[in-house]
């Protein structure tokens, strides 16, 4: 293990489940992504193995079954399992943040019974704010909850779902006019339901049909779909929260501590080209030397070097300011968008080391370099990251004139 992306100050129960996921990575998944990711081969085994360290609970409270560990531990986790396969990483994600959204906000019921069955793994989370015509603009969902008896029941079509054949909780957010009058602001009048299913492709159940998974350039094995909704009859306790109209929010808060598990999902990606990268280097001969004795390949791995030490440094740094109960949307969105870039510009360094033989499909990088770019665009675009960014920069060095 080189020196790279070290974290400072760790206890002694962090720094073992971090060799443990390290070893799992190196044992379990490294020796079998490339193969599944061609296949785009659900990766059952390594989900099972996964479920037997832990890892789905790793953040759920102790009382509830979990590990109850930080936000600094499992983005740490997530690192190294991204540094194994990118894919892997989106499956823990989605139900990670389900979890995150009832542990803050859901009612004492809805812990009791989800949080419990999610750090089992016996049920797995997927979470739905994106449709096919929305964009970034979370506050123009169509997607509609009325009220129908003593429940409701969800009309339309969600997009990018990720984990929607395998999961069998999803919290989907649509619009609620009940109980907020016209000229509402648009985002005091969303809601997140809580909705049961069976896992699987097609008719999961009445009102609800997932159709099959999404063709991607990268991103397998984890299945990527839509679901559409067709009179959905979801009861009331079954509104995250228990209450109407605070959807949007919550949603929000969800992705602040998602956008951080993206910046460790491009560290971890980051960390692997580089790997690659320079053994590679040392490996490849020309003009009678490896290739990594040349000037030019030195100065490609000393940068790349430096991209992944500064996006670890800014991934920590987000994780343990929202740990500390402090705002991070800041840190969370300078951290994503640096990881992501950053990410980004490693992997095509390390490919153009490798030259026409990362043009193959026998050489890992071939698949980093398709699984990259799908971080520029998850929990935001870079363009909406430099939103939040400026905004908040503004706030805080606001003229006093």
């Amino acid at each position: 293990m080189g020196r790279l992306a070290q974290t400072d100050s760790l206890t002694d129960v962090q720094r073992e489940i971090l060799a443990t996921v390290r070893d799992f990575v190196d044992k379990e998944i490294l020796p079998v992504a490339t193969g599944l990711e061609h296949r785009d081969e659900y990766p059952t085994r390594i989900v099972e193995g996964l479920t037997e360290l832990g890892l789905f609970g790793l953040m759920i409270p102790e009382e509830y079954g979990g590990l109850g560990e930080s936000l600094l531990t499992y983005a740490l986790c997530v690192e190294e399992i991204a540094r194994g396969w990118m894919s892997i990483s989106g499956i823990v994600n989605t139900h990670f943040i389900v979890a995150y959204l009832l542990k803050q906000h859901g009612t004492e019921e809805q812990k009791d019974y989800f949080l419990p069955k999610m750090a089992a793994g016996e049920i797995r989370g997927a979470f739905s704010m994106s449709e096919p015509g929305l964009g970034s603009d979370v506050s123009a969902i169509t997607s509609k909850g009325v009220r129908d008896g003593d429940g409701y029941a969800l009309t339309g079509q969600k997009m990018w779902l990720t984990n929607g054949g395998t999961s069998s909780l999803v919290a989907i957010l649509c619009r609620t006019d009940e109980g907020h009058p016209e000229g509402t602001a648009r985002h005091k009048s969303m809601t997140t339901f809580l909705v049961e299913k069976e896992p699987g492709f097609g008719k999961v159940k009445p009102g609800l049909t997932i159709p099959g998974k999404i063709d991607k350039m990268g991103y397998k094995g984890v299945d990527t779909t839509e679901l559409i909704m067709d009179g959905l009859k979801v009861p009331a306790d079954r509104v995250l929260g228990g209450a109407t109209g605070r959807g949007f929010y919550q949603m929000m808060d969800g992705v602040e501590v998602g956008r951080v598990n993206v910046a460790a999902r491009g560290c971890g990606v980051a960390q692997r080209a580089f790997e690659l990268g320079a053994a590679y280097a040392q490996q490849r001969h020309t003009f009678g030397k490896p290739i990594a004795e040349h000037q030019a390949i030195q100065f490609k791995l000393a940068e790349m070097g430096t991209k992944v030490e500064a996006a670890h440094a800014m991934m920590v740094n987000a994780a343990r300011k929202k740990d500390s109960g402090q705002r991070n949307d800041l840190e969370a969105g300078m951290a994503k968008y640096l990881a992501s870039e950053y990410c980004k510009e490693v992997v095509e360094d390390a490919f153009r080391i490798h030259g026409g033989y990362g043009f193959s499909k026998e050489y890992e990088i071939e698949r980093l370099y398709r699984e990259a770019p799908m971080l520029l665009i998850g929990e935001g675009t870079a363009e909406i990251q430099k939103m939040i960014i400026g905004r908040r920069l503004l706030e805080e060095y606001r003229f006093q004139g």
